[in-house]
């Protein structure tokens, strides 16, 4: 995700698998039925996504008006039971639950809070076992709130269609989910929406067909998704498809307003190129962008198919598309770990400067550390553990200046290997930033305890020796 305030401040300053918790009662028998816990164990957000299961798929299939903006969904969750289940809870937020079913009998329901649906199946579920719990339920999306970067959830476009999107919470606007990073599946939609609108979304469009004044659409992502990296949006778009060279379907769908970011969008198949020749092979089943005409204030890198604010420019489409590797394709275990998506892929931006453009990224770099010596605003902002609410502070900004100075500590040959080994290592699961840290360090052969500590935990400048590394002493 980048969003625009952070943009602003990049250009003017520095750029120039265990899933689940399961909830059991340590005390109860084994084999005893338990309700699966209420989250997933992510001590910055308690109450998002659930325990005693692993989502596997999700079929979801919606209908949507924009003339009086009701949606009707029916979506289908498969899952494996990690405990043995008296009942489970799903995130769903807003929106009138008509009825459930566990494996074709008829479930109890009830909603808790603002986001649970609490479940109960007609018969506990077996540990181990796969079950499909079905969901049909319609009303008025719940209108976006605001959240740490822009506007999180369901929201209207200037030219009367609706769009889903934010993090770290979006999904559970539209749809029932264990919506958390922790938990990826695939994702399979159809929309139906009224002939004269056209329905985006993430991964292949499998069909599409027109009957009665209503348009049905099929969207088909293979790969595991964590699900704010789900989106739907429907407006009167302009589509443009191609492919990359090695077939990767590519899909432009731009929305009224957004016709002057097509220059961009052309540039996708030469950005994906150029950071597969950093990251490695490109992750993702499918390429392109939807280009919004609303200016929510931020962009974000759903799954394969990022989508960008109307004020993007051509270092937002490197930043999301770098996310590909690095936030999609390894995702994070906690909100803690942020940094693993926002500052390796904020990164990639210098990166494309450097070998696009031929600037001195240590020059560029001594210039932001020289503007912001003696700011205790900018230095006090950690990369890992920040806390809740203060996830994106600093990640955009000092985490560029971390990742370059890693790699002036650490050495070309090291810190190649590990923009490319890292990705490639956790694809379609997950990896704590921790874990980044013991690769880098194993990689580069060094003790990167005090540097890392500086850097991504500290609240202060860091002492020189970590500040200048290699050729940034010079």
């Amino acid at each position: 995700m980048l969003h625009d305030r952070v943009r602003a401040l990049l250009l003017c300053g520095l750029l120039g698998t265990l899933v689940g918790c399961t909830g059991a009662d340590p005390e109860r028998s084994p084999g005893e039925p338990a309700p699966g816990a209420a989250g997933i164990g992510d001590d910055y957000y308690p109450n998002a996504g659930n325990g005693g299961y692993d989502a596997t798929g999700y079929d979801v299939s919606i209908s949507y008006d924009p003339a009086n903006g009701r949606l009707d969904g029916d979506t289908t969750v498969t899952a494996r039971a990690t405990q043995d289940l008296s009942r489970f809870n799903l995130d769903l937020r807003g929106l009138t639950v008509d009825s459930v079913e566990v494996d074709g009998g008829r479930a109890e329901f009830a909603r808790e809070g603002d986001s649970e649906l609490v479940v109960t199946p007609p018969e506990p579920v077996p540990e181990g076992s796969t079950f499909r719990t079905r969901v049909r339920y319609g009303g008025t999306p719940v209108d976006a709130s605001a959240g740490q970067l822009g506007d999180n959830g369901w929201q209207r476009t200037p030219s009367g269609g609706a769009f889903a999107l934010g993090e770290p919470h979006s999904a559970a606007y539209w749809y029932p989910v264990n919506e958390h990073p922790l938990d990826k599946a695939p994702f399979r939609l159809t929309t139906r929406v009224p002939e004269e609108w056209t329905a985006v979304s993430i991964g292949r469009q499998e069909n599409t067909s027109t009957a009665d004044g209503w348009t049905t659409t099929t969207w088909a992502e293979p790969n595991p998704v964590a699900s704010y990296l789900t989106t739907v949006v429907i407006d009167r778009f302009t589509v443009e498809r191609g492919e990359l060279a090695d077939g990767t379907p590519v899909l432009s769908a731009y929305a009224p307003g957004a016709a002057h970011l097509r220059d961009e969008g052309e540039r996708v198949g030469e950005v994906i190129d150029f950071l597969s020749g950093e990251f490695g092979e490109y992750p993702q089943a499918v390429a392109g962008g939807i280009y919004l005409g609303a200016d929510v204030g931020f962009s974000l890198e759903t799954q394969g198919r990022p989508t960008y604010t109307r004020s993007a420019d051509l270092e937002t489409v490197v930043h999301e598309l770098a996310h590909q590797w690095w936030g999609n394709a390894v995702s994070v275990r906690s909100w803690a770990d942020i940094c693993l998506n926002e500052c390796l892929a904020s990164y990639s931006q210098w990166l494309w400067a450097e070998g696009k453009q031929g600037d001195d990224l240590d020059a560029r770099y001594h210039r932001a550390v020289d503007r912001f010596t003696g700011s205790q605003e900018f230095w006090s902002r950690k990369l890992y553990d920040m806390g809740p609410g203060h996830e994106f502070e600093g990640v955009y900004s000092k985490g560029i200046l971390a990742v370059h100075a890693l790699r002036r500590q650490i050495g070309e040959e090291a810190f190649d290997r590990v923009l490319r080994e890292f990705p490639a290592r956790h694809q379609d699961g997950n990896a704590s930033w921790p874990q980044f840290e013991d690769f880098a360090a194993r990689v580069a052969g060094q003790d990167l305890g005090g540097f890392f500590e500086a850097w991504f935990r500290g609240t202060e400048q860091p002492a020189d020796e970590y500040l200048y590394p290699g050729s940034l002493s010079g």
